[in-house]
């Protein structure tokens, strides 16, 4: 895209220079260099909301990227609780088995 639009430009003004240089003042060649202003302001204003664009796609990728990161921290979080717990489990079922061992022994 901004090679395009540099080219434009650089016709444009290429186009310019040739018409000055040469004297050259003819309807056809005014029509032309308007034809080539009006093409390289196109492409400015192309690039311009390209550039809108592309801001406001690493703006939302920004966005995306912080809220990835806060649910991978709860998703941690919630890991650590569940070992937590899960040991707190284990600990509880040890000890029961261990009563029960001894009250069958009695």
């Amino acid at each position: 895209m901004k090679t395009a639009i540099v080219k434009t430009l650089t016709v444009a003004a290429a186009a310019i220079m040739v018409a000055t240089a040469t004297g050259c003042t003819s309807k056809d060649t005014l029509a032309r260099i308007d034809a080539a202003n009006a093409a390289a302001k196109q492409a400015a204003s192309d690039a311009a909301a390209a550039k809108q664009s592309a801001d406001a796609a690493a703006a939302a990728a920004s966005s995306a990227q912080n809220a990835a990161s806060s649910a991978q921290s709860t998703a941690n979080q919630a890991l650590q609780a569940s070992q937590a717990s899960q040991s707190c489990c284990d600990a509880t079922n040890e000890k029961i088995d261990r009563a029960f061992k001894r009250s069958m022994g009695k």
